[in-house]
């Protein structure tokens, strides 16, 4: 959860109010954030100002600086009314070239005028965005930001993708002038105290950067690394130019309403903000940034009494809405409220979350207790699955298996080539931004993580006997999430000899107690239920001949289906995970006995 640091005289007159310590604790649980800690007494000794360090959630971004909190705290306590924002007309524009589809597609922009800046405001505009840049926008990977003295620029602006050394300028606190490959040098190095090395991954494989130019071709900015120093902004700033790029067109346009809110209010016009028209045709994404027109939704308040155990009317619970910054009205819906959503609360997807704010608003320390929530059940129970998982544990366990706890994720190769098998492109979930080479899938199959773990383990003394009960993911572009988890049951015997014997046995230990019988005819004639083995030449991973598949009929009179797999581990494959040993192996889908 974000940490926010305000000064805290400041903070309490924009409160308009001296809290104690304990008053000021009470009023950030009621709201819903948390005072983390109150530096008065070591700044006292450090002859600095005391600040107020406020835990808030983490998609609450409009809290995310001292104006932003400011502002909620004092809706919620009904000293002031929620910001009108406007737009003025727009005198500019800022147009995307199809080069930057190669890197950062989208952006946006907007022109504070007329700002008037103090230290303070100054420091929490700078602070704001280091906020967002770590947080929403994922360490400028998704989106990143850039601030500028409209004074020093001429629009209209370019947003390019140009080839590293083919432009030059001077970045920030710099002196010399450097082209874009040279920057990347210089940032990588370990002793640069602005520590902007963490960033130039984002684009130093690309045959392109991201430049921002204005019309008469200065550079204004090298997203997400560095602005120029010739149009850097200062306290006596007077026009903001901000410019966003990203990757996520709905990252950046969130990004750029939360910095014009908070701080449109010292232009010279408070709350009003002079737009960019974007002009992107190649991607049909022109249109004007930022975009003020709220959202609405529609929310049962049938719904929000029964989730509270309230019986409120709709005026109250668009009284306790209005607290949390949200405009309501009776629908013409009948018991409906049309909720509208500013531009500062783009954390609103759901009615759920309607509901909550009516109950912060409300007093979640005043809701009813016991049976006014009778509709409500507490009741925990665990899932069906994992008290199926518990029951191939103590299966195992009791056969004097131990059980492993593998990572979810390995590298593609552990997972195709060192088990001798093809990738087709259809099964496993590839990371797109893997932090390592051992972690570029997720698994699709329980027996890289067990292995891995017994060559970490191999010292020890034969047989080593092992088991995991553990979720393996496969991709299916027909479900909403393009993916779905399936839990699997697999256990290895390593020793100086493969074993089968006992890897087949462990097997009836596992149908013996989920009760389901060993049918000795393979189930050709018999429609009883069973399982039986049946010798599979493809399973590439088992050496020649060692290999079965694990057949299983739920119900008397249904087909069989294929529920896992046995068998002699192939030499190659031991060799692959460094263990010179014999193994075996069975892995079952253990959904089937649900």
């Amino acid at each position: 959860m974000p940490t926010i640091s305000v000064p805290k005289q400041h903070f309490y007159e924009l409160l308009g109010k001296q809290y104690s310590n304990d008053e000021f604790d009470e009023l950030c649980f009621e709201f819903g954030v948390e005072l983390d800690e109150d530096t008065t007494e070591e700044a006292l000794k450090l002859n600095v100002e005391p600040e107020l360090k406020i835990e808030v959630g983490a998609n609450r971004y409009d809290l995310l600086c001292t104006e932003g909190i400011a502002q909620s705290l004092n809706e919620f306590l009904g000293k002031k009314e929620t910001p009108e924002y406007k737009l003025s007309k727009p005198s500019t524009k800022l147009y995307i070239e199809p080069s930057t589809e190669q890197i950062r597609p989208y952006a946006a922009g907007a022109i504070l005028r007329g700002i008037t800046f103090t230290e303070k405001s100054y420091q929490s505009f700078i602070d704001l965005q280091d906020k967002l840049h770590s947080n929403l926008c994922r360490n400028r990977s998704l989106v990143a930001m850039g601030t500028h003295d409209a004074d020093t620029i001429k629009g209209p602006f370019y947003y390019k993708a140009v080839a590293p050394k083919d432009f030059k300028f001077v970045p920030l606190n710099q002196t010399k002038e450097y082209n874009g490959a040279e920057l990347v040098e210089l940032y990588k190095q370990p002793d640069q105290k602005n520590n902007l090395g963490r960033f130039v991954h984002i684009i130093e494989n690309s045959p392109v950067y991201p430049v921002v130019f204005d019309s008469e071709g200065t550079v204004c900015s090298l997203p997400p690394l560095i602005n120029s120093e010739h149009s850097k902004i200062s306290i006596n700033t007077k026009n903001v130019f901000i410019e966003c790029t990203a990757t996520d067109k709905t990252k950046v346009e969130i990004v750029i309403n939360q910095i014009v809110a908070m701080f449109s209010r010292y232009c010279a016009e408070p709350f009003t903000v002079e737009p960019l028209e974007i002009v992107s045709p190649h991607n049909d994404q022109s249109r004007m940034t930022p975009n003020f027109t709220p959202k609405t939704m529609e929310v049962s308040t049938p719904y929000i009494n029964s989730c509270l155990g309230l019986e409120l009317s709709p005026q109250e619970i668009c009284a306790n809405l209005k607290k949390m910054s949200l405009s309501a009205a009776p629908s013409e819906k009948k018991d409906y409220l049309k909720v509208e959503i500013p531009i500062t609360r783009p954390d609103i997807l759901h009615p759920c979350d309607i509901m909550e704010d009516a109950a912060i608003g409300y007093g979640y320390n005043k809701l009813p207790k016991g049976e006014k929530l009778s509709n409500a059940n507490f009741v925990a129970s665990a899932l069906p699955i994992n008290k199926v998982s518990d029951i191939f544990r103590s299966a195992s366990a009791q056969a004097s298996w131990l059980e492993v706890l593998p990572l979810t994720l390995c590298s593609h190769d552990e997972n195709y080539k060192f088990l001798r098998v093809e990738d087709d492109g259809t099964q496993s979930v590839k990371l797109a931004n893997p932090k390592t080479s051992e972690y570029q899938v997720v698994r699709t199959t329980l027996l890289p993580g067990i292995l891995k773990t017994v060559r970490e383990n191999r010292k020890h003394t034969l047989p080593i006997k092992v088991f995991e009960a553990g979720d393996v993911v496969f991709k299916n572009d027909k479900l909403e999430r393009k993916a779905y988890n399936e839990r699997h049951w697999g256990a290895v015997y390593v020793g100086k000899n493969s074993g089968f014997e006992i890897i087949q046995g462990l097997l009836g230990k596992i149908m013996q107690t989920f009760r389901t019988q060993w049918v000795a005819d393979f189930g050709k004639a018999s429609t009883t239920r069973g399982y039986w083995i049946e010798q599979d030449e493809s399973l590439q991973t088992y050496f020649p001949g060692r290999g079965a598949k694990v057949m299983f009929r739920s119900k008397e009179g249904e087909d069989a289906k294929k529920i896992g797999s046995l068998g002699v581990l192939h030499p190659e494959v031991m060799k692959n995970f460094d263990l010179p040993y014999a193994a075996s192996y069975v892995e079952l889908n253990a959904e089937v006995f649900l």
